[in-house]
């Protein structure tokens, strides 16, 4: 029987063989932001893309706020704001008049409680008008700085996993060997596929046609999402962006490209109106079809973003989604590989996510139901648009797309813990947020209190210890994982070092996991 030491020493002498440590199938944003997450916690990486070039395909046409935090503790929050895009009703009054919409119900922005206490603070910060192609094109930069390698025009064609690792086959190119794969490679995965991924849900129904079109006759469209007898409508807020949803099922193929004469018939048949649609700059078709894998990880194969779950983007939850699976999975793959994770640390990645991902599959169910054209549905879509039109249905739909309210299950106690941490400005004048660049936990200490450097000691390499008076929100002590969310939490001076050290131990390890892989100072913010 091997004791712990010889199993540790075995994984070492495996690893010494291994190309790179994580090979990421997919270099669009979800793909891209592991990849990063990964290299700043210390593990190799390698990405393989079978585009040649950026998806510059119409998606994703801004990010939620849990999303432009996550970006923010990384330090890209500024590439994020240069190519942020102007609104079209900027000009006309301070905010936007809606918050978004649900099944084509446009929620209104003025009945929202700003000072909800998940909101308080960011002010209108739902919305982040940023292109998934820009999220897509910083995340490479990011990925270039920190050293990624990023192959393109190369695709995955198979894999042999065993227990030590896994044998990546590249469709004419030598094999790789890794410590892990990571299928980051869309709704159709093939990485999920050849694991055998159970991928259990619900069939399509609808068919969505999107595009950026030049359309004569627009004039005569409605202004807004139209519901009608075969369907809904939307044309605006840009000028020339047009989508439709037909609910007579599935497209029968969704590869060709969406031409100016299908536009073009689809938005007559929904809208009624004799429009003409003369190019079509960018299009795209997408249905409502809702999938997740039972699980994230079989053996050394896992998956992130779409590939572990699909559903239709509305209200613009997919790429969010995605960008949140990458964030949680990075660093616990990180620690993984550099040998200190704790034991189950990898298993909390589904944990953590499959709730989450489940959520939004319904959330997209529900705006489905509500546009059908029955009466039964009509119904549904007359009180949902009365809810939405209240202040506490304003709000409930804000915090639930902007991602504010999702927590994780740590534990009980400070009403913190599980949530992502606050956004505290220090007396240095730093934000939290700024001390979460290099992708290390946090334990932020607040009052003074030479126990918590005591504890954090140990952890060099793992921790930053972020000394300092605060702006005055109360909290004296936090300890914040490396993806952004509170593990524990103190308001009277930090007088339960028992509970920080079983955090501690249970997200950074124990005694017997420190030392060899510690490379790096503690950083220390100084009042």
């Amino acid at each position: 029987m091997s004791t712990a030491g010889e199993k540790q020493m075995s994984v070492k002498t495996s690893l010494t063989t291994m190309n790179y440590d994580v090979l990421v199938a997919g270099a669009g944003p979800v793909g891209l932001m592991l990849a990063t997450e990964l290299q700043v916690a210390g593990a190799r990486v390698l990405v393989v893309e079978r585009r040649t070039e950026l998806d510059t395909a119409l998606k994703a046409g801004g990010i939620n706020t849990a999303s432009a935090e996550a970006l923010e503790r990384r330090g890209l929050l500024p590439a994020l704001k240069a190519v942020e895009g102007p609104l079209p009703f900027q000009e006309e009054r301070r905010r936007p008049p809606f918050a978004g919409h649900f099944g084509g119900i446009q929620v209104p922005a003025d009945p929202v409680d700003e000072e909800d206490p998940s909101l308080r603070g960011r002010g209108p910060t739902w919305y982040v008008q940023v292109p998934q192609v820009e999220v897509e094109r910083i995340l490479g930069e990011r990925a270039a700085e920190l050293g990624v390698e990023v192959r393109r025009g190369v695709e995955v064609c198979g894999f042999d996993a065993d227990e030590a690792g896994v044998t990546v086959h590249l469709q004419g190119r030598d094999d790789v060997r890794v410590a892990w794969l990571v299928g980051c490679d869309g709704g159709r995965s093939l990485v999920r596929r050849l694991a055998g991924f159970e991928f259990p849900g619900t069939d399509p129904e609808i068919t969505v046609r999107q595009a950026v079109a030049t359309v004569e006759g627009a004039e005569r469209l409605g202004r807004g999402w139209q519901h009608t007898p075969t369907g809904v409508y939307v044309y605006g807020p840009m000028p020339g962006r047009v989508r439709t949803v037909e609910l007579d099922g599935p497209p029968a193929d969704r590869e060709t490209p969406v031409t100016a004469a299908e536009m073009e018939a689809s938005l007559r048949r929904v809208s009624g109106v004799d429009v003409r649609v003369t190019e079509v700059v960018s299009g795209t078709r997408f249905t409502d079809h809702a999938r997740q894998a039972t699980t994230y990880r079989r053996g050394r194969v896992l998956l992130c973003g779409d590939a572990a779950h699909v559903h239709s983007p509305f209200s613009g939850q997919g790429l969010n989604l995605g960008l949140g699976d990458a964030v949680n999975l990075g660093w616990k793959l990180a620690a993984t590989v550099r040998g200190w994770a704790p034991e189950g640390l990898l298993d909390t990645y589904t944990g953590e996510r499959h709730p989450i991902g489940a959520w939004v599959l319904d959330w997209t169910r529900a705006q489905v139901a509500v546009m059908r054209g029955d009466a039964y549905s009509r119904a549904l879509r007359s009180v949902v648009t009365d809810f939405l039109g209240t202040r506490d249905g304003a709000t409930y739909y804000v915090k639930r797309i902007s991602g504010l309210w999702q927590r994780y299950d740590l534990g009980d106690g400070h009403p913190l813990v599980g949530a992502t941490m606050p956004d505290l400005r220090l007396e240095d004048g730093t934000r939290l947020a700024d001390h979460a660049h290099e992708g290390r936990a946090l334990l932020v200490d607040l009052a003074g209190d030479d126990r918590l450097a005591a504890l954090a000691k140990p952890y060099a390499g793992r921790l930053e210890l972020v000394r300092g008076g605060s702006d005055g929100t109360g909290v004296s002590g936090l300890l914040v994982r490396p993806d952004g969310f509170v593990a524990w939490a103190s308001d009277d001076g930090a007088s339960d070092p028992t509970g920080l050290e079983a955090a501690l131990t249970r997200w950074l390890g124990d005694d017997t996991s420190l030392g060899t892989h510690m490379d790096a100072p503690i950083r220390m913010t100084l009042d």
